[in-house]
């Protein structure tokens, strides 16, 4: 968020201080255009800095760019995350899948297998749901 703050700032300090005469004349709607550039970048670097897993005793809290998701230990059939994958994936009790944005092995593989391991063995533990076709 702060990196998305400066940003703003800088842009906007460069669009009060750019040019109204001379060779090359910034309008209004120039000025505004170029600090709306640095609102947009704020924004978008909020968005991605949102994800994160959250684990306790009753579950597990999701939240990736645009959803926030909580799920029972038992609504997590597996925790995957195969060579390629942009990120962890869970398969829900419903048949759905669910992308854990928060751990990618594209930011610190080392680290993001770790922490898919460590998800993996609590949704194991924890965890009551039988895959279907399982026999329950």
């Amino acid at each position: 968020m702060c990196v998305g703050a400066a940003t703003f700032g800088v842009l906007t300090l460069v669009a009060l201080l750019l040019p109204a005469r001379g060779a090359v004349s910034w309008s209004p709607g120039d000025r505004i255009a170029v600090s709306s550039s640095g609102l947009l970048a704020w924004g978008v670097l909020a968005l991605l800095s949102r994800p994160k897993a959250v684990a306790d005793a009753e579950g597990l809290t999701v939240v990736n760019l645009t959803t926030r998701r909580r799920l029972a230990w038992a609504e997590i059939l597996r925790v995957s995350l195969r060579p390629g994958d942009p990120w962890v994936t869970l398969d829900l009790a419903d048949g759905t899948t669910l992308a854990v944005m928060a751990i990618q092995p594209g930011v610190a593989r080392r680290r993001a297998v770790a922490d898919a391991r460590t998800l993996r063995a609590l949704a194991e533990t924890h965890g009551t749901a039988t895959p279907p076709g399982d026999g329950g």
